[in-house]
């Protein structure tokens, strides 16, 4: 079991739960906490109920929501849940009309009515959510006839953990407005100019993020992975089976057969695959000069370019394709790919434009049938 792996991986690691696990965590915290306090800037919880690493991001991506939640209401409700679960003690057990009733006393601006099916609907989503996240238990009845009896009543048990869930702010945050404010938070007794904000900054974006990339010309973290490029791979390879792999605008960590570091590209997936063979698409019209590299190995598109060559992709390869992408309208393919690449950081959209930057991770990597299938598709093409 690798130590910091488990606590990349996991929210928190309940000692309730995962008992043996928890204890062998516990022993072997002290061989990882230097690396983690000093390159990463992160603290580690330990006590009676949970261990838990408060990991942060070196810059927001779009995938470090919650899926589960579709909406900002959703968010509120969860937010509201944690404020309901605050003055609990571990094993205090509530009614489902005790949440709903405080749910809709301290929502904002007290707009929110239970008789709305679909109010309904992300309250049940978002009590589903806690459960999975080992905020509370169901003792005895369920949620689910919420949605179509106002009624019906479930039994739960609190269980400690909500308490841990969010991190500890040392400053107010009730004055943000903006992402950057809680990472300026997150430093906001060092001094900006500091090697070791950067430092913290640099390893926390190689970990967290598809790929470090020189933004403009004079980037200091990517500046920063180029000069301590040794120092960098030696301190992560003690901990993960791994390879930084720095280019001319970009760097990635790539996870070695034996490493398992939370979600990695490519996974075990049809989506994957058909991200792989666009890449290659893609790096086919750089070398045949269809596509233009700027000079930080970006490529710049409009949308309606960019969905052209993704229904290229489909259209050339979409036999071997699973049935389901296969069966798909280019239409739905198109969205489906392009949420997916926004996700996992491989493309930018420009909000108000909605232009594609395509990012350098596009030319690093991809994947395509072999020579016989592609052969076979040429020949049934002409017939």
């Amino acid at each position: 079991m690798n130590v910091f792996e488990e606590l990349m991986n996991h929210r928190y690691i309940i000692k309730a739960k995962e008992r043996e696990k928890y204890y062998h965590v516990k022993d072997e915290i002290g061989s990882i906490k230097e690396f983690v306090t000093d390159k990463l800037g992160y603290r580690i919880i330990s006590n009676g109920t949970l261990i838990k690493m408060e990991k942060l991001p070196g810059e927001a991506q779009s995938w470090m929501g919650i899926n589960e939640f579709t909406s900002e209401m959703e968010y509120v409700f969860f937010c509201l849940i944690l404020m309901f679960l605050e003055d609990k003690e571990a094993e205090e057990q509530f009614v489902l009309s005790q949440l709903t009733e405080y749910v809709k006393a301290q929502y904002p601006g007290g707009n929110i009515e239970w008789t709305v099916y679909e109010h309904r609907r992300k309250l049940i989503r978002v009590i589903k959510f806690c459960m999975k996240q080992d905020l509370f238990y169901s003792n005895d009845g369920s949620e689910d006839g919420f949605a179509t009896n106002l009624e019906t009543e479930a039994l739960y048990e609190n269980t400690g953990v909500s308490k841990y869930f969010t991190r500890n702010f040392t400053q107010d945050i009730s004055e943000y407005q903006q992402i950057e404010d809680f990472f300026q938070s997150d430093w906001m007794d060092m001094d900006e100019d500091r090697g070791i904000i950067r430092r913290q900054r640099v390893y926390r974006k190689l970990l967290l993020s598809m790929g470090v990339y020189r933004e403009i010309e004079q980037d200091e973290d990517f500046a920063y992975i180029r000069n301590y490029r040794g120092v960098i791979e030696s301190d992560l390879e003690k901990l993960l089976d791994c390879q930084l792999q720095v280019h001319k605008s970009s760097a990635y960590l790539m996870i070695g057969e034996e490493g398992n570091l939370g979600k990695l590209f490519p996974g075990n997936n049809s989506i994957s695959d058909a991200i792989l063979l666009l890449f290659y698409l893609i790096q086919e019209k750089v070398k045949a000069e269809k596509l233009v590299l700027k000079v930080n190995e970006t490529i710049f598109l409009s949308e309606v370019e960019f969905k052209r060559i993704v229904e290229e992709c489909k259209e050339k390869f979409n036999d071997g394709f699973a049935k389901k992408y296969r069966e798909m309208s280019e239409e739905e393919f198109t969205q489906i790919i392009m949420e997916e690449l926004e996700h996992l950081g491989m493309i930018q959209v420009d909000n108000i434009t909605r232009d594609i930057t395509v990012m350098p991770v596009a030319g690093k990597i991809c994947g395509i049938y072999p020579e016989e299938f592609l052969k076979k598709e040429t020949e049934d093409a002409g017939k």
